[in-house]
């Protein structure tokens, strides 16, 4: 309680937001049970026209409320993965980078630096169109492309913290090397890094819609990305069917910056 009444009203509304789907996740095998991309309706119903299909049937008679919980599952399956997987590996990086400085930062910076020369987005398409399209895959593809922010951050971080004190006592000590980098160095560093949380599972929603969108997400899950691009054929005479998860996809982003924008006005009132 006392953590959401530090929270601003943009923080409150993001957590609202996520946390309806959160439950919607959970709930998706409760709500619409069985396989979300099979045919149990007539194809083209409209949404409310039938009591067993609320938000209508696409072109081939699937549940588009089935597809958008079971969607929803997907994407921030995906979503949180892929930033936790970018997260720790930038960590990792720009604490080497930062700990050891020398050669071994140049190296460290110039190899983050050419990934950075690369959009995330190129970066994902070139690892799935050589792998494969599955979820694991996915996250992979995507924290590849995403890491790179987080080890410049973290870098920076512990540049300013490996000549304090507290490193100096625990060189004293007798603490290793990478003891004290990872140990001693890194929870003291992490905090800003973890800010960018918001922004990396923002970035890996938006890139794993686009890869479904494009036909590059795992043809075995129903994506988000994968019924706009579904609904694009039938635009003009259904709609709803690239209305739907176009916003749940835009209310997802949205949730997850004013949670972001929330957390961020938190940590300035704190002393």
């Amino acid at each position: 309680m006392k953590r959401w009444r530090q929270l601003n009203l943009e923080g409150r509304a993001g957590c609202v937001l996520l946390v309806a789907l959160v439950l919607m996740a959970l709930l998706a095998p409760f709500i619409a049970p069985g396989d979300p991309l099979a045919i149990t309706g007539e194809p083209m119903l409209r949404p409310f026209s039938s009591e067993a299909h609320m938000l209508g049937t696409d072109r081939l008679g699937r549940d588009v409320l089935a597809g958008l919980l079971h969607g929803t599952r997907t994407t921030l399956l995906v979503a949180l993965f892929s930033a936790a997987v970018a997260l720790s590996a930038g960590s990792i990086v720009g604490t080497l980078a930062g700990f050891l400085g020398g050669i071994a930062d140049m190296v460290l910076m110039r190899i983050t630096e050419a990934f950075q020369t690369v959009p995330a987005f190129l970066l994902a398409l070139a690892a799935i169109s050589a792998t494969g399209p599955s979820v694991p895959t996915l996250i992979f593809a995507i924290s590849l492309g995403t890491w790179t922010q987080a080890a410049r951050v973290t870098r920076a971080q512990v540049l300013s913290l490996r000549e304090r004190d507290f490193v100096a006592a625990a060189r004293t000590l007798g603490m290793r090397p990478l003891e004290i980098a990872f140990r001693e160095i890194l929870p003291n560093a992490f905090g800003p890094t973890a800010s960018l949380a918001a922004i990396s599972v923002a970035a890996a929603i938006l890139i794993e819609a686009a890869l479904s969108f494009l036909g590059f997400g795992d043809p075995n899950r129903v994506t988000w990305g994968s019924m706009i691009a579904e609904g694009r054929t039938v635009l003009r005479s259904a709609p709803y069917l690239s209305i739907v998860p176009g916003i749940a996809l835009v209310v997802t982003v949205l949730g997850i910056h004013l949670l972001g924008r929330g957390l961020s006005h938190r940590e300035r009132l704190q002393p």
